[in-house]
């Protein structure tokens, strides 16, 4: 049995840290993603959604703590597992779920699948489906901010599987010697494509690795939505002071399988149940309700509002076109006017 996190719980009666505005913020933007994720799992047992699938049911927390805990200007890149981040990063639930339904009102026209989001518009730079392939690439879009004189960073997360990856060291080599502005984060949800970080590494403890780099490091809680939020802000004013970059390992846990074709059969239903026994999601409603920070009324308007936009969601996915065959190389390239190649 792989245990990823300590046995305490956040407790729904620990007392407020923060105002109502931001617990409602957290709140929306997990119960967005949970039922999501769910609309994608029904989508999917309906072949409406097609290839690989990875859902994010579980690691909620850390998307929430993503909207407050850095800012809208700053970088961001990701794995393959990147719907609740995405969602969390202002991309729409109905360009979204298109674009798992492979149509071309999708965040990348159809495109790019349930792997391969993408808006430039809200700094969202994927989504990617090469394992580890995103740490070198995040480091190099951190770099570009330092280059151009900016306080931005870029957030470049990836899984305990590609914390194993070559790139990975290299990145972080780079990344100290050159001060970069880049905050790794590894969500660590104790299992690869099956294979716990028990069996796949004498290091447990994933963020010792950055000892090496001496990279400022440390493990926090990824199912509590404060600690994440805290930990990100202690990150982010470290990378902006100039002291470089930063690993966070968010210890978290996903309920369903790797992907939506894993029955999970590798870990007990006494983990499971002993991780869903803190869920985010239902954690947080009872200590907005038992704190009286909000109204239940005010939690079930939420609620409400988000079921009905993951119908209109699914509905607009559905009803909308695929792209057509003659767009197949459209938007592989950009066309840039550089000085030195004419």
């Amino acid at each position: 049995m792989t245990q990823v996190l300590e046995k305490k719980k956040v407790k729904s009666t620990d007392k407020p840290k923060y105002d109502k505005a931001t617990y409602l913020k957290w709140f929306t933007i997990m119960y967005r993603v949970r039922k999501f994720e769910e609309k994608t799992l029904l989508a999917y047992s309906q072949q409406k959604v097609r290839g690989f699938c990875h859902v994010y049911i579980g690691q909620e927390a850390i998307a929430a703590g993503l909207t407050t805990g850095i800012t809208a200007d700053d970088k961001l890149v990701t794995a393959y597992r990147q719907h609740g981040v995405a969602l969390a990063r202002g991309l729409d639930s109905n360009s979204c779920m298109a674009e798992l339904f492979g149509k071309s009102t999708g965040c990348v026209k159809g495109k790019g699948g349930s792997m391969h989001f993408f808006s430039k518009e809200h700094n969202y730079f994927g989504g990617n489906g090469i394992v580890g392939a995103q740490i070198p690439i995040g480091t190099g879009i951190a770099f570009a901010e330092q280059y151009r004189g900016t306080k931005n960073l870029c957030v470049t997360m990836f899984g305990d599987g590609a914390a194993r990856q070559g790139a990975l060291y290299e990145s972080f080599n780079m990344a100290m010697n050159w001060k970069i502005p880049v905050l790794y984060i590894v969500e660590n949800n104790g299992y690869a494509m099956g294979t716990s970080v028990e069996r796949t590494s004498n290091v447990k403890d994933i963020h010792t690795v950055g000892e090496a780099f001496d990279m400022a490091s440390e493990a926090i809680d990824g199912m509590d939505p404060e600690a994440v939020h805290e930990g990100l802000q202690r990150a982010a004013e470290h990378i902006r002071a100039g002291k470089g970059p930063y690993f966070l390992e968010i210890k978290t846990y996903r309920y369903k399988g790797h992907s939506v074709s894993d029955p999970g059969k590798y870990r007990t239903k006494e983990e499971l149940n002993d991780y869903k026994d803190r869920d985010p999601v239902k954690v947080t409603e009872e200590k907005i309700v038992n704190n009286k920070i909000a109204t239940q009324k005010e939690i079930d308007d939420i609620k409400e509002a988000i079921l009905a936009e993951m119908d209109e969601a699914y509905t607009f996915a559905d009803n909308s076109e695929f792209p057509l065959g003659s767009e197949l190389y459209d938007d592989n390239y950009v066309q840039e006017n550089y000085p030195f190649l004419t």
